[in-house]
């Protein structure tokens, strides 16, 4: 039994292997044509092309983690059914759940190993490829930052400082816009309850504005303004991609941090889904092993049908989740129920499939 789960844990670690590299080369070809124009713009050399690309690799291999692990698992089972060695084995007494069990093993490594990298490695390799497209070459350099529960957003002309509770909508909460003179003293200053976004303007509700005329303070107050600014609100949106630069224990100390209960929800939900991304493979292996010996024995030995059923699959598991991801931020159901349920009912099938095939 030692030797069975030694050689089909070699086949499951040479299949992933061999898919990974296979992915990732086809994923970094197809990235490179597409950004490369935009390096050889910015007039960047091409260690830094290389930097670049060397450093997306675990990105790419996270992205991609419940499919490899789906596609390792099917093809190791498929190659040993293609062979006979499947046939074999049953033959022998032993069931179908003890000749899967190595590669249920493996599928639990790989995915303890994608955890911690998710912890450990991706951080820091995604912040510095972050800051090479965004930055270096796109030129979008971030222009505030949040503290205790507010945005802080240096402009062109002024400063800005406002709460936003719910970021499906243009409304900032306690408002502020100050413009400074080259001794930094304050020359205006603009505050509101609240400003809503009424494109090409803003519409301020409930405040008042400060002007300084040669050391003297004027303030006029009003109860609904519209004012043309600088900025917009596209220009204060936090780029997502910033969330992706968190480990995991500071997605989850991040849902802490936040005081309003919309803030707290998004939090929550980008910490369950990060997390229900990473155990995806799992349910997906679960269900694609029966799927793929229930087509072997309806369309006969052939991978070309396996294969497609299992990446139909895994995109149908990968719709499923974000379209639950969705639902949860947008507060229809809770984060966990929509981090668990496509784990859930995919594991669920796939043991009740593996119980039958083994009977």
């Amino acid at each position: 039994m030692f030797l069975l789960t030694r050689y089909l844990l070699a086949q499951f670690s040479r299949h992933f292997l061999t898919l990974t590299v296979g992915f990732a080369a086809l994923y970094l070809l197809i990235d490179f044509f597409e950004k490369f124009d935009h390096f050889a713009d910015a007039g960047k050399p091409m260690s830094l092309v290389a930097q670049f690309f060397l450093l997306n690799i675990p990105y790419i291999i996270d992205q991609l983690s419940p499919i490899l692990i789906l596609l390792s698992g099917v093809v190791t089972l498929g190659l040993l059914n293609h062979n006979n060695e499947l046939l074999a084995l049953k033959a022998t007494g032993i069931p179908l759940r003890r000749i899967i069990r190595p590669i249920l093993i493996g599928s639990l490594i790989l995915t303890g190993l994608f955890i911690t990298a998710a912890q450990t490695i991706l951080p820091k390799t995604i912040a510095t490829t972050n800051d090479i497209w965004y930055e270096q070459i796109r030129g979008k350099v971030p222009l505030g930052i949040f503290r205790n529960g507010r945005y802080y957003y240096k402009g062109t002309e002024g400063f800005y400082s406002f709460q936003w509770p719910n970021k499906e909508k243009l409304v900032f909460k306690d408002f502020s816009y100050s413009t400074w003179d080259e001794n930094y003293n304050v020359k205006t200053m603009v505050v509101a309850a609240f400003a809503d976004w009424e494109e090409p303007e803003w519409k301020l509700i409930r405040g008042q504005i400060t002007r300084q005329d040669h050391g003297d303070f004027h303030v006029e107050h009003f109860r609904t303004l519209i004012q043309t600014l600088p900025e917009s609100p596209e220009d204060f949106l936090v780029p997502e991609y910033e969330s992706a630069e968190m480990s995991l224990t500071e997605l989850f100390f991040e849902i802490g941090k936040q005081e309003t209960r919309t803030e707290r929800l998004e939090a929550r939900v980008d910490f369950y889904g990060r997390l229900s991304y990473l155990l995806l493979g799992l349910p997906l292996l679960l269900l694609g092993l029966p799927i793929l010996i229930l087509s072997y024995q309806k369309w006969g030995k052939d991978l070309s049908i396996a294969i497609p059923i299992s990446c139909f699959m895994a995109f149908a598991a990968w719709g499923s989740w974000g379209a639950l991801q969705t639902f949860a931020k947008a507060g229809y159901m809770p984060p966990l129920a929509a981090a668990v349920i496509v784990h859930v009912l995919f594991s669920a099938i796939g043991i009740y499939l593996l119980k039958e095939l083994d009977s």
